[in-house]
C-alpha cells in the first residue's frame, strides 16, 4: 500500500470497450454560466460526446445520474475536443469537436428544469467544414494577432496545414519533408505554430509565412515556386531532440517571455521562444501525458507528467516535488476548478477511467507486530541441515526427473523405405544427365497424454532435400497416433557430408514445461551412388586392417552387385551421382580392404558404408570381437588442400562482396548526380554520366554474379571438407584405437554446428578447439596451460597456424596423448599411456619438431608403393 496516492474525489467509467486519446479530454466553462466552474468534456473513439459536471460524493457511492450534463452519439469517431471564441460576431465559448473528415463547431447552453430532473443541456451546431484530407489533431488561438477571436488550424495525416478562420476556410500550406504528423501547439506571444517533425526535430513556422507563403494543392513542391511565383515555406527554427514527441505545450511566463513545453518519449525539455533549451530532464519511467502549469514560485514551471507505471510526478522544473499513485495509466491530464474546488487533477485512461482527484496522504493504520524472540538450538539446525543436503544430493543423483515418463509423453519412430520410390519426387534438380532417385521415409508419432500444436522438423544434410520438412499435430485424446511421409533426394551434383538425417520434435506438456524429441534416420547409400565399373588407378587410396577373414564383396553389397561378374567377388565399383568414381577392392589372401578414387573426399561415404556393412554382418554371425584399424599413415597433406581451398573461396568471397559495395556506392552517385543534372533550370551536358552509369551498372550485375557463384563454390567445397573431417576422425579413431568419448570429442572439435558465415567461419572455429586441447589434455607442460587463448575469433590471414595445430594433435596422440575432458587431465601427465606409450617429453622448442612429424603424416600417397605388401599388390591383377 502506498502512501502517496491520488485522493479520488470523483470517478466514473465511461462506455464499454471504448477508445480514449490525450485529444479527448478538455476543461472549460463550455456552457458560459459565468460562475467560473470548469465542466468535464470527454469525446470517445466510438463517437460518443459527453459533458460532466460532478460534485464530491460520500465513500462507497457512485456518480450520481446529475453528473453528467449531456451525453450525444456523434458517429463519426472523434479524435479532439477544443473550446474557445471559434463563432464569428460573439466572444461566447463554444465547442470545436474534430472528426477524421470533419470538424464541427458547436454552442453548448442549459435550460433551467422545473422539476426534480433537474436542468437539461443540449448542443446545437453553428457550423462544420468538411475536410479533404485525414485529420490528425488541431490547435487554436489568436492567429496573426486578432482580437476577440480564435482560429482553428488542423494538421493532416500527410502533413499539411489547413487554418479556419472561423466559418470560412483561410489557406492550406504543407510542411516541408513532412513525412508523419507530430503533436502541435500554438504561441502567441511568437504567433508562430511549433510541432515535432519526423527528423525527430522541433520546429516552428510564424503565421505570417505560413500566409504568405504559395498554396499548396499538392504535397511535392510546384514548379511556380521553383520560378519564384510566391514565397517558399521556410522554417523559423528548429531543434533536434533525438526522439519522437508524445505531445507539445506553450506555457507564457508573463508578457515578455513563454516557453516551450516538449514530451519525448524518455526525455522532458523546456525550451525558449528562439528554440534555445531551457533545461531537460530525463525521465526514469516511460510517460504517458503531461500538463505544465504556472508555479506559485516566481520564474518557476510545475509540471504534471503521468507514465505506465500508474505514477504522476509533479515537478518544479526539474525538481521532483511529489508522486502518487494512481489507479490507471493516464492518457490524458488537466487541472481545473470544479464545484469551487481549485487544483483539481482530472486523469482520464485509454479505457475510459475518468477521476477526478487531489494529492494527499493517508495515514499508516498498520503496526507490524512485536517479533517473539526466542533461543537457537543449533545442534537442531545441523541436523535439519545435514537432512536436507542429504536429500537434495538424492534428487540429483536421480535427476529432476525421471526419463521414462518423458520418452512416454510422446513417442517418436522412423522408418525408411526399403525400397526406392517407383516414381521420383526429385523436382529442379541440378545433378546433370542422370535421374535422381528419391526414397520415403515415414515418421509416427504415438502419444500418451493430450498434446496440443506439437511440431516436428526435418534436417538432412545438403545438398539433400526433403519434400516437406515442417509438420504440425494436434493430439486432442490420448494415444493417438498420427504418421507423416516425406521423400529425400539428391537436389545438387556434389556429395552430402553424411546420410543421417535427423527428426526433432518440439511439443509441451499438459503443465506447461516445454520439451524436445529427437530421432535418427539413416538413408541407404543407392539414394547418392548407382553400380559402376571399378577403375585400376586412382589418386588416394586407402588400406582397412581387420582381425577376421575376407567378406566377398557381393554378400556386404547386394544392392551393388552385378549378377553377370560373379568372378570378381573382391572387387566393386561405385559411380556417385555427382560424376566421381569409388573402387573397393577385398584381398582374397589377408584382412585388408582398400578403397580408393580420384577425389580424397569421396572416399568418406564408401569407407563408412564398408564398416558400418562389416560390424553388422559380423553381429548377424554372432561374433562380437570384430575390429578395425588403420596402420598407415594419417593423410594430412589431401585433407590441407581442401582446407586451402575453403579458404580461399571464403578470402574470395569478402573480396568480391567489398567490390560489390564499391561498385553500388559509385552506382548511387551517378545516380545523384544525373538527378541533379536533370532537375536543373537550364539544360547542362551530362559529360558521359549515362555511359558511366550503364558500365558500373554492368559491373554491379557482374560482380552481384560472381558472388553468387562463389558462394555456390563456398557450399560444395564446405561439404566436401566436412566429408574429409568425417574421414580424418575415422582414421584417427581406428590408427589410436579410441573410445566413444574420445572419438565425440574430436567431433566437437573439428565438425562445429554453426555455417560459415562472414562473422565467423570454420577455420578460426577448429583452429581455437584444436588449440584448447593442445592447451588442456594435450599438453607436455605447465607452461603451456598458462597460455591464454584469445578470446575472439577473427578470420586468419592464412591456414598456417591452423594446420600446424592439426599436425601437432596427431604427433602428441601419436606419442600416447589423451583426449579426455576432465579437470585432472590438463595436468602433466607423467606416467606411460595405455598401450605401452611413454609420456611425451618435455619440449622448449614446439615447431621444431612440427617439420619433423610432418612427413609421418603427409606421405600417404605413396605408401603402398614404398612398402608394399604382396597381399594387397596381388590385387592389381584382378583389375589387369
Amino acid at each position: 500500500m502506498s502512501l502517496f496516492k491520488a485522493r479520488d474525489w470523483w470517478s466514473t467509467v465511461l462506455g464499454e470497450k471504448d477508445e480514449f486519446d490525450q485529444g479527448c479530454l478538455c476543461l472549460a466553462d463550455v456552457d458560459n454560466s459565468g460562475d467560473g466552474q470548469d465542466k468535464i468534456i470527454v469525446g470517445s473513439f466510438m463517437g460518443y460526446l459527453r459533458i460532466f459536471n460532478p460534485h464530491s460524493v460520500k465513500t462507497g457511492d457512485g456518480p450520481q445520474a446529475e453528473d453528467l450534463l449531456l451525453e450525444v452519439h456523434l458517429r463519426d469517431p472523434v479524435l479532439q475536443v477544443e473550446v474557445g471564441k471559434f463563432v464569428s460576431g460573439t466572444e461566447m465559448l463554444h465547442l470545436a469537436v474534430l472528426h477524421s473528415r470533419k470538424l464541427c463547431v458547436y454552442s453548448v447552453s442549459g435550460t433551467l428544469g422545473n422539476v426534480e430532473h433537474g436542468n437539461q443541456y443540449q448542443i446545437k451546431l453553428m457550423y462544420e467544414h468538411h475536410l479533404q484530407r485525414t485529420a490528425c489533431n488541431m490547435t487554436y488561438g489568436p492567429f496573426g494577432g486578432v482580437k476577440g477571436r480564435d482560429l482553428i488550424c488542423i494538421q493532416s495525416m500527410d502533413g499539411m496545414l489547413m487554418v479556419f478562420e472561423q466559418e470560412s476556410y483561410a489557406f492550406g500550406r504543407f510542411l516541408p519533408g513532412s513525412l508523419l504528423p507530430g503533436p502541435l501547439a500554438y504561441s502567441p506571444r511568437t504567433d508562430s505554430f511549433i510541432t515535432v517533425s519526423s527528423c525527430r526535430q522541433v520546429e516552428s513556422y510564424k503565421y505570417q509565412v505560413l500566409a504568405f507563403a504559395t498554396d499548396a494543392d499538392k504535397k511535392q513542391e510546384t514548379e511556380q515556386q521553383k520560378l519564384g511565383s510566391g514565397k517558399r515555406l521556410v522554417v523559423d527554427w528548429t531543434l533536434n531532440i533525438g526522439e519522437q514527441a508524445l505531445d507539445i505545450c506553450i506555457i507564457p511566463f508573463n508578457q515578455s517571455a513563454s516557453s516551450v513545453f516538449v514530451l519525448g518519449e524518455r526525455n522532458f525539455f523546456c525550451l525558449k521562444d528562439n528554440g534555445q533549451i531551457r533545461f531537460m530532464k530525463k525521465l526514469d519511467c516511460s510517460p504517458s501525458c503531461f500538463l505544465p502549469y504556472c508555479s506559485v514560485s516566481e520564474g518557476t514551471v510545475n509540471t504534471l507528467i503521468g507514465n505506465h507505471n500508474h505514477m504522476l510526478h509533479i515537478y518544479q522544473d526539474v525538481t521532483l516535488k511529489w508522486a502518487t499513485q494512481l489507479p490507471h495509466v493516464p492518457v490524458a491530464v488537466r487541472v481545473g476548478c470544479l464545484r469551487d474546488l481549485k487544483g483539481v487533477i482530472v486523469t482520464l485512461s485509454d479505457d475510459g477511467h475518468l477521476q477526478c482527484s487531489y494529492l494527499g496522504t493517508d495515514p499508516s493504520l498498520f503496526q507490524a507486530p512485536k517479533v517473539e524472540s526466542r533461543e537457537l538450538n543449533y545442534d537442531e539446525l545441523d541436523v535439519e541441515l545435514k537432512e536436507l543436503q542429504r536429500i537434495i544430493k538424492d534428487v540429483k543423483s536421480q535427476g529432476v526427473w525421471p526419463m521414462t515418463d518423458r520418452e512416454e509423453d510422446l513417442k517418436v519412430s522412423a522408418v525408411v523405405s526399403s525400397s526406392l520410390d517407383s516414381v521420383s519426387q526429385a523436382t529442379n534438380v541440378e545433378v546433370g544427365a542422370d535421374s535422381v532417385p528419391s526414397i520415403t521415409v515415414k515418421i509416427s508419432l504415438q502419444n500418451r497424454v493430450v498434446l496440443q500444436k506439437v511440431k516436428l522438423s526435418v534436417y538432412v544434410q545438403p545438398p539433400l532435400v526433403s519434400t516437406c520438412d515442417q509438420f504440425t499435430f494436434d493430439f486432442t485424446a490420448p494415444d493417438m497416433t498420427s504418421i507423416v511421409a516425406f521423400s529425400v533426394y539428391l537436389k545438387r551434383s556434389y556429395l552430402p557430408s553424411e546420410l543421417e538425417g535427423n527428426v526433432v520434435v518440439s511439443y509441451s506438456r499438459p503443465t506447461g514445461i516445454p520439451r524436445v524429441i529427437q530421432c535418427k534416420f539413416r538413408l541407404p547409400l543407392k539414394l547418392i551412388c548407382l553400380p559402376g565399373q571399378p577403375s585400376k588407378t586412382a589418386s588416394h587410396k586407402l588400406t582397412i586392417d581387420t582381425n577376421k577373414p575376407p567378406i566377398g564383396l557381393p554378400s556386404l553389397f547386394p544392392d551393388f552387385a552385378n549378377q553377370s561378374d560373379d568372378d570378381q567377388v573382391n572387387v566393386m565399383g561405385f559411380r556417385l551421382l555427382g560424376g566421381s568414381r569409388v573402387t573397393l577392392l577385398a584381398s582374397r589372401t589377408s584382412q585388408r580392404y582398400r578403397i580408393q578414387s580420384e577425389q580424397f573426399e569421396d572416399l568418406w561415404l564408401i569407407t563408412n558404408e564398408l564398416i558400418l556393412r562389416l560390424q553388422e554382418y559380423f553381429e548377424k554371425q554372432g561374433i562380437k570381437d570384430f575390429a578395425c584399424s588403420f596402420s598407415g599413415c594419417i593423410p594430412l597433406q589431401e585433407y590441407f588442400e581442401l582446407i586451402d581451398h575453403h579458404f580461399e573461396l571464403r578470402i574470395n568471397g569478402e573480396k568480391l562482396e567489398e567490390l560489390l559495395s564499391e561498385r553500388a556506392v559509385q552506382f548511387r552517385a551517378i545516380q545523384r548526380r544525373l538527378l541533379t543534372r536533370f532537375r536543373e533550370k537550364t539544360p547542362a551536358p551530362l559529360q558521359h554520366l549515362d555511359t558511366l552509369l550503364d558500365g558500373t551498372y554492368k559491373q554491379v550485375i557482374a560482380l552481384a554474379d560472381a558472388v553468387e557463384e562463389n558462394q555456390d563454390k563456398l557450399l560444395q567445397s564446405s561439404a566436401g571438407l566436412r566429408s574429409a573431417t568425417h574421414l580424418l576422425i575415422l582414421l584417427v579413431r581406428l590408427w589410436q584405437k579410441l573410445s566413444t568419448d574420445q572419438t565425440a570429442i574430436l567431433e566437437a572439435a573439428f565438425l562445429p554446428l554453426q555455417e560459415d558465415t562472414q562473422e565467423l567461419g570454420w577455420e578460426e572455429t577448429v583452429d581455437a578447439a584444436v588449440a584448447h586441447l593442445l592447451k588442456t589434455c594435450l599438453s607436455k607442460s605447465s607452461r603451456e596451460q598458462a597460455l591464454n587463448l584469445s578470446s575472439q575469433l577473427n578470420t586468419p590471414k592464412d591456414t598456417s597456424r591452423l594446420k600446424k595445430h592439426i599436425t601437432l594433435l596427431c604427433d602428441r596422440l601419436a606419442k600416447g596423448g589423451r583426449l579426455c575432458l576432465s579437470t585432472d587431465a590438463a595436468a602433466p601427465q607423467a606416467m606411460v599411456m595405455p598401450g605401452g606409450c611413454a609420456p611425451i617429453p618435455e619440449s622448449d622448442i614446439e615447431e621444431r619438431s612440427l617439420e619433423e612429424s610432418a612427413d609421418l603424416f603427409t606421405n600417404h600417397k605413396h605408401l603402398i608403393a614404398e612398402t608394399p605388401v604382396p597381399e594387397v599388390t596381388a590385387l592389381q591383377g584382378v583389375l589387369e
